[in-house]
């Protein structure tokens, strides 16, 4: 079934009934309301401070795609597209943007968001179900590896679903991958865990029954080079991948003028052991910085 929503084509072809990930009904029915009836958002973010609202709504969300290396003919696919906080942004700068997203009411609220755009279609369902066409130029997945086990039916999530990427990458084609370090310098600051909720508990490790966990560096470009991924490049965003306002990179480190304010770990509850930044401070410019950052834009070449 194909539906239009203003220029926006809604894909249900591969569309399976079912509960999927949410932030809450309440919050997210108030998102799409919000992004039926208006595109300024701004006194939304004023009147409503819980973070789920600030998360989709925040136009600071866009960030994240200027490191990418985006061109005006390129085809691109965003996995885990949500309610389109990326995706309007992807298609101003690309030719094509295929979108993949589990949730039915997250696709509509992306499908009103960018309903004036005539280069996105929204594949609803579920990854490992959709039967793609086409090889890609870019594929993107922001905030969506670290839930491979929940919806990557297999022995080896992660493996399998990055191994599915590479081979629906064109040859020279780019995946980016944002995701928190398990080993942020925030976390060993008292932040709780940014999906359990706790302290330390991506420090001390998961449990096997967690529906989401991150990586280390380390543990990231095993994954690639595992997967057929062998070129790969780190970027560091501040505060975060989620609203970042800085970027640094492996050629481009914090040095002791880093004036990123401590975060509150936005909604939820944490310790407060010592200041992040007066710890990057203290170590500027070195390797342990690579391994300490609170989050990480990895881009990886086919």
């Amino acid at each position: 079934m194909i539906e239009k929503l203003g220029e926006v084509t809604l894909n249900y072809s591969f569309y399976k009934e079912g509960n999927c990930y949410n932030e809450g009904d309440e919050v997210e029915e108030k998102v799409l309301e919000v992004v039926k009836t208006t595109d300024d958002y701004t006194q939304v973010l004023k009147s409503d401070n819980r973070w789920p609202i600030l998360y989709q709504l925040s136009k600071q969300r866009e960030n994240i795609i200027l490191p990418m290396d985006l061109k005006k003919e390129d085809e691109v696919l965003e996995i885990g597209s949500g309610m389109g906080a990326v995706t309007g942004a992807l298609a101003r700068n690309c030719k094509k943007v295929d979108c993949i997203e589990l949730s039915k009411r997250r696709s509509l609220a992306n499908a009103y968001r960018n309903k004036s755009y005539n280069n996105i279609e929204i594949f609803v369902g579920n990854f490992e179900d959709i039967k793609l066409e086409k090889q890609y130029d870019v594929i993107t997945l922001i905030g969506v590896l670290e839930y491979a086990q929940s919806y990557i039916h297999s022995a080896e999530p992660y493996m399998d679903f990055l191994k599915k990427i590479h081979t629906t990458l064109k040859k020279g084609g780019k995946l980016y991958i944002a995701i928190e370090n398990k080993l942020g310098m925030k976390y060993f600051a008292g932040c709780a865990e940014d999906h359990l909720g706790k302290p330390f508990i991506g420090i001390e490790g998961y449990p096997k029954d967690s529906y989401a966990k991150t990586f280390t560096k380390s543990q990231l470009i095993s994954l690639l080079k595992r997967t057929g991924f062998q070129d790969y490049y780190f970027y560091y965003p501040y505060p975060d991948y989620k609203l970042p306002s800085i970027f640094y990179s492996d050629d481009y480190l914090p040095d002791k003028q880093f004036s990123v304010s401590d975060q509150n770990n936005f909604d939820l509850d944490r310790i407060m052991l010592f200041s992040e930044k007066s710890a990057i401070k203290s170590i500027a410019k070195t390797e342990e910085i690579k391994i300490l950052a609170n989050s990480f834009l990895v881009e990886a070449e086919r």
